[in-house]
């Protein structure tokens, strides 16, 4: 696969040329991990740029990085800190610090956990839950208009592959 100067990846190459070589002295069989590399690159890059967009949409003073953290406690309910903390791969002290922000305004909301009083569980306020409903259904429309030329059926194999990568989450070999 190789990227035209607009950034375009073309389809001839990906299934004509010959792989590309790792500079580093690699085989013909690396330039899948090249690519994905590559694109990852790409697809990291633009991610962060929007994730910032995104979260103002939400509310001006949001952190980008908090948006995550609204998805998962619409999907996943009402969490312990430390399970987010968990999930996300990030430590005690940087999840605290992001809920903190968010209770500040008012999107999140704690209260003791029943099972353990030392600790609290999080969820959305009703406030919290319409702001993140209104702009995630606006992505997703914008993500309906960017792959409307795509099959569903390639739209879910995106996100079963996307979601198989997420799964192996920090662990190295």
């Amino acid at each position: 696969m190789r990227r035209t100067e607009a950034g375009d990846v073309t389809r001839a190459a990906a299934a004509g040329d010959p792989p590309e070589r790792d500079t580093a002295g690699g085989t013909p069989g690396d330039s899948a991990f090249l690519a994905l590399e590559r694109e990852l690159s790409v697809f990291l890059r633009r991610a962060r740029a929007s994730s910032g967009e995104v979260a103002r949409e939400v509310h001006p003073d949001l952190e980008p990085a908090a948006y995550g953290l609204l998805v998962r406690l619409s999907e996943a309910g009402e969490q312990r800190a430390t399970a987010l903390a968990a999930y996300f791969g990030v430590g005690k002290a940087t999840m605290s610090r992001q809920l903190r922000a968010l209770e500040e305004l008012g999107i999140v909301t704690r209260r003791p956990d029943p099972a353990d009083g030392r600790a609290s569980l999080v969820t959305l306020t009703e406030e919290g839950a319409g702001r993140f409903s209104a702009v995630r259904r606006a992505r997703r429309e914008r993500y309906a208009r960017k792959l409307r030329s795509w099959d569903r059926t390639e739209i879910a194999e995106l996100a079963r592959l996307l979601h198989r990568l997420n799964e192996l989450g920090g662990a190295e070999d």
